[in-house]
């Protein structure tokens, strides 16, 4: 198992990045693609049209989104923390995922930079 670290900057407030990644039709707008999502502990979603799936943890508005990402019939959880914070003109984004089975690692990385983040990057500029 492996843990994903990276800090990213985002072109936005944290709470223009924070809306980007729990409301649903904001999701839909950066990716694309079909989205489930409910701002709520307990909830389950799904993004990428179903490529991504888990149940989020727990919500700090503007700050803070904490969730449990799915690997098939894994024991140990893999879960995702992402923190924001304001910087000037940009939000600082730290994310952490551990629990990342080895041989999905690589795929993680490259799905986080080009796609989530690096979509991400280009809808707010």
């Amino acid at each position: 198992m492996k843990t994903y670290h990276k800090y990213y900057k985002i072109k936005a407030t944290p709470e223009e990045v924070y809306n980007a990644l729990v409301k649903p039709f904001a999701i839909a707008l950066w990716t694309g693609a079909k989205v489930q999502m409910e701002e709520k502990a307990g909830t389950e979603f799904s993004l990428f049209d179903g490529d991504i799936t888990g149940t989020n943890l727990e919500f700090v508005p503007n700050e803070k989104i904490v969730q449990e990402w799915f690997f098939g019939d894994q024991e140990e959880k893999s879960i995702v923390t992402i923190k924001l914070r304001e910087n000037k003109i940009y939000t600082d984004v730290e994310l952490t995922q551990i629990n990342i089975p080895d041989d999905a690692f690589d795929d993680m990385k490259s799905g986080w930079d080009q796609y989530y983040f690096g979509g991400l990057e280009e809808f707010f500029h």
